[in-house]
């Protein structure tokens, strides 16, 4: 394969240190097997020192690469993509704003000066939800490119599962944003109507919510499973054991762990928030709920259940739909933009 142009992607590149895997982590490596050189920033866990870290990699390659990749979010690390945008312009350097963060509508609204000069001035900004897009159009902003986010579909093998029962599994890092406690409230209530129900949560604790939650299950007496932090594959395989995938976020943008539980051939039930409608047909390849909304959640699991056929064909739709978003695929999005 022939050589394409030199990239800087800018990002937090964290799993060496433990944390969940991050965009950064699985596309640079993409690219590069696709023949683009790929210089990448950063890997400190010192908030400073990686922004320090970020500045001083984007100085001392502004000569050597054609075009910076920006994972931007919403929170605090917005800032990040604020002042790495900034030294592009500065250097004449196009870059790229990849739009990650779930919450990042409300902070065109919060920072609208920022905002209009980070993604105004973009050489164009990656959108992986039409939900973004869309959000971004409406706030004015035109220069946006939908390419969705992408899993490898040879890595999920769909399980057929001839019943469905109230096995819940739940994979998200441990945020208030991500509601975690409204899991534990659908398995109480479930317990509370006799049913045989159980609950899995896979993630790493962000904000303090994983102790809140192990506090609230040991109250209750929840039947709940708290793995930690797992790898992708311990993940995949632990899936076997259950049949419900519950999605119970506040704020959301086309999350990975969706996408993966559909493709693995769960039943996705997810809140109907951010970019989820986008990504989800209710009723055809998994059910959308309203947002912290217990009783919802509670009702589509007991018609699940009840309605193995249905939920059978949902699940073959969803596999479906996943088999769209393989990497073999949406590459070709990737590589129109960067250009070779």
């Amino acid at each position: 394969m022939r050589p394409r142009k030199s990239l800087l992607y800018i990002g937090n590149k964290l799993a060496v240190h433990g944390k969940p895997p991050a965009a950064i982590d699985s596309l640079s490596l993409k690219l590069i097997e696709e023949g683009y050189s790929v210089i990448t920033a950063s890997s400190k866990q010192n908030k400073i020192f990686r922004m320090l870290d970020m500045v001083l990699t984007t100085i001392q390659n502004k000569n050597r690469v054609k075009l910076v990749l920006i994972d931007t979010y919403s929170t605090q690390n917005f800032y990040y993509a604020v002042i790495i945008a900034m030294f592009c312009r500065l250097f004449k350097l196009p870059y790229i704003p990849i739009l990650h963060g779930g919450n990042l509508p409300n902070r065109l609204r919060n920072s609208k000066s920022l905002s209009n000069i980070l993604f105004g001035e973009a050489h164009t900004n990656v959108a992986p939800s039409k939900y973004m897009m869309q959000q971004f159009q409406e706030a004015g902003i035109n220069n946006i490119t939908y390419v969705p986010n992408t899993i490898e579909i040879d890595n999920y093998s769909f399980r057929h599962r001839e019943s469905i029962t109230a096995k819940l599994l739940w994979v998200r890092s441990f945020s208030e944003i991500y509601n975690p406690l409204l899991a534990l409230k659908v398995l109480e209530m479930l317990k509370g109507k006799g049913i045989n129900a159980s609950l899995c949560m896979v993630g790493p604790d962000k904000d303090g919510a994983l102790g809140i939650c192990k506090r609230r299950a040991t109250a209750l007496n929840l039947p709940v499973t708290f793995t930690g932090m797992l790898q992708k594959e311990e993940w995949i395989a632990l899936s076997k054991e259950y049949d419900i995938f519950i999605n119970t976020t506040n704020f959301d943008n086309m999350p990975i762990s969706v996408m993966e539980a559909m493709a693995l051939g769960l039943l996705v039930i997810s809140t109907n928030v951010g970019g989820l409608p986008h990504l989800i047909n209710d009723g055809v390849d998994g059910i959308l709920v309203p947002s912290n909304n217990a009783e919802a959640f509670v009702d589509a699991i007991e018609n699940l259940c009840a309605n193995p056929i249905k939920a059978h064909e949902i699940t073959k739709n969803a596999r479906l739909k996943m088999e769209g978003f393989d990497w073999e695929i949406i590459k070709h999005k990737w590589i129109k933009l960067l250009g070779e």
